[in-house]
């Protein structure tokens, strides 16, 4: 289990860093190209804070609650039960983990994150492999979480037992 979560961690985190380099490569020297008129263009976007610009020049406090993050992700994925019903919340856990690592990586080597898809149909901002990542496995976590994954019942005991 533990080996095939840090395979695919790693493949996750090697497609995103792969993407990065290819926006470092090509997208940065023109900053943006059209892929689908009035949809989606590639625009080269040096982020140095989090989601929406938040935090934005606060290097060391991103990557110490990052840190924490990661940290909380492995800790429950080692307490989680091994049952076929929590495979799911795994995989979600993954996702939110290897995009997490990879934004992380780029705060460490480059001091911002490479951001580069844009959608042009309406106001948004630029986002990376990454952040898909985090954002599919937070939306899966939390319909696992709200709809699929039901609490054992409780048993009571009856009054008069002691």
């Amino acid at each position: 289990m533990w080996i095939i979560a840090i395979i695919a961690a790693a493949v996750l985190v090697g497609i995103d860093q792969l993407t990065k380099y290819l926006a470092l490569v090509n997208l940065k020297p023109i900053g943006s190209t059209t892929v689908v008129d009035g949809f989606l263009d590639l625009t080269f976007v040096e982020n140095r804070g989090v989601a929406f610009g938040m935090f934005s020049g606060k290097k060391w406090f991103i990557l110490l609650l990052t840190l924490c993050i990661v940290a909380f992700l492995v800790y429950y994925f080692v307490k989680m039960p091994r049952t076929k019903e929590y495979q799911w919340v795994r995989c979600a856990m993954v996702l939110v983990l290897a995009g997490a690592v990879g934004n992380m990586i780029d705060r460490v080597c480059r001091g911002y994150v490479v951001d580069f898809f844009e959608f042009t149909f309406f106001s948004w901002p630029v986002f990376n492999v990454a952040d898909i990542y985090v954002v599919v496995g937070v939306i899966v976590l939390a319909a696992l979480i709200l709809f699929v994954i039901k609490e054992e019942p409780k048993l009571e005991k009856k009054k008069d037992e002691k």
